[in-house]
């Protein structure tokens, strides 16, 4: 199973986008569990910006009515809509899946990372 994180790029203050995080795996059966997105600015820990599970989400504080997480079940993805960008919201956001398969049973899968940059 593969994680692919699409979406990124520079905004001015104030703009939106919307990541993207798919799930693949060729010829393997999966089902999505979870998934989180997190974001790492240079020099910072990596945060966690926003999840899902089961039609629940959760933001973390800063993000909270700025950001909404959604999923796409056929599709196998997940969403991060991001509204009222701010600078501080640079950094490089990655998406994090807990995911079963009939093999490996569940285990967290990551995707590579999508680079956000909002000027000022």
């Amino acid at each position: 199973v593969q994680l692919q994180a699409s979406g990124g790029g520079l905004v001015q203050t104030g703009g939106s986008l919307t990541l993207s995080c798919t799930a693949s795996g060729t010829g393997t059966f999966f089902r999505i569990n979870t998934v989180s997105w997190y974001r790492q600015a240079p020099g910072d820990q990596r945060e966690l910006v926003a999840g899902i599970s089961g039609g629940r989400t959760s933001y973390g504080t800063s993000v909270k009515g700025r950001f909404t997480i959604s999923m796409d079940n056929a599709k196998n993805t997940v969403y991060l809509q991001m509204n009222s960008l701010r600078p501080e919201d640079t950094g490089v956001y990655y998406c994090n899946g807990n995911i079963y398969t009939y093999r490996e049973g569940s285990n967290d899968y990551w995707g590579q990372g999508t680079l956000v940059t909002v000027s000022s």
